[in-house]
């Protein structure tokens, strides 16, 4: 039987803790940890949540004002990638309460902002430079496959999409490309983000412990990405108002997944 300790030993970067063995039962058992964080401090999550979709409805009212409706559907998917670092304060309800140490909004606002003086501000440009790989990638993708196509709105951009050989092929490739950025995202922060949060340990540490525990544990870890992913995307459907619930729930899910998956 594998040892639930076994991690990285001697190879492991200076600070960094051991990985330990995950199975499907620690991703649920997260997911309900999360939920119990988000029932116990509510006003916390929708506070973060709502900062969130705040920002997803300023961007839906910029692009509707430049005329470019069409564009909110490459950006919603792509705007969940930014969503690690609003749950920097989940992240730290999640280990007060863990703690049993008091929780209020002087303490909680506090560490969100003292990480601007620590590595996680390092992590901001990593996930933006792959931000920004994604939007450039859908307006290449676009000029490829459907540079020659007009259409002065959303119905008439969903319709070439969807009816036409060009439009499926847009899709195809698009999805694709977006699937291989998102796992290779989802694999260098889900672990390092709560990490940087917690730890006094450098960005590429973290980073290199992360895609070290979703190789270790390739099965839960992924399962847990595809749960993000599907959440998000459903969450996004009522003009973002669902972020309210789901940021706030799988920000607190990752911290316990990390500390699942992590041990000193």
């Amino acid at each position: 039987m594998a040892n639930k300790t076994d991690g990285l030993t001697d190879s492991n970067p200076m600070g960094a803790p051991q990985i330990r063995i995950l199975s499907m039962d620690d991703v649920r058992g997260s997911l309900n940890d999360g939920w119990e964080d988000f029932k116990a401090h509510p006003g916390y999550g929708l506070f973060f949540g709502g900062i969130y979709m705040l920002g997803g409805l300023l961007i839906l009212g910029f692009l509707t004002r430049i005329g470019s409706p069409w564009m909110i559907i490459p950006l919603a998917i792509g705007f969940p990638l930014l969503g690690p670092f609003v749950a920097v304060g989940l992240y730290e309800v999640s280990r007060r309460r863990r703690m049993g140490e008091p929780i209020t909004p002087k303490g909680v606002l506090a560490q969100v902002f003292y990480q601007r003086e620590r590595q996680l501000g390092w992590m901001a440009f990593v996930v933006m430079f792959i931000f920004w790989i994604w939007v450039y990638q859908v307006r290449l993708l676009f000029a490829l496959f459907l540079g020659f196509k007009s259409f002065s709105s959303f119905d008439r951009f969903a319709e070439i999409v969807l009816s036409t050989p060009e439009g499926w092929g847009f899709l195809m490739v698009g999805t694709i490309v977006g699937a291989f950025l998102a796992t290779v995202l989802f694999s260098t922060t889900v672990i390092a983000l709560p990490m940087l949060a917690e730890r006094e340990v450098d960005f590429v540490t973290a980073m290199i412990t992360s895609i070290a525990t979703v190789v270790k544990n390739p099965l839960p870890m992924l399962g847990f990405g595809f749960v993000v992913g599907l959440a998000t995307l459903v969450a996004l459907l009522p003009v973002f108002a669902g972020l309210l619930l789901v940021l706030p729930v799988l920000g607190h899910t990752t911290w316990h997944l990390y500390r699942r998956a992590t041990s000193d």
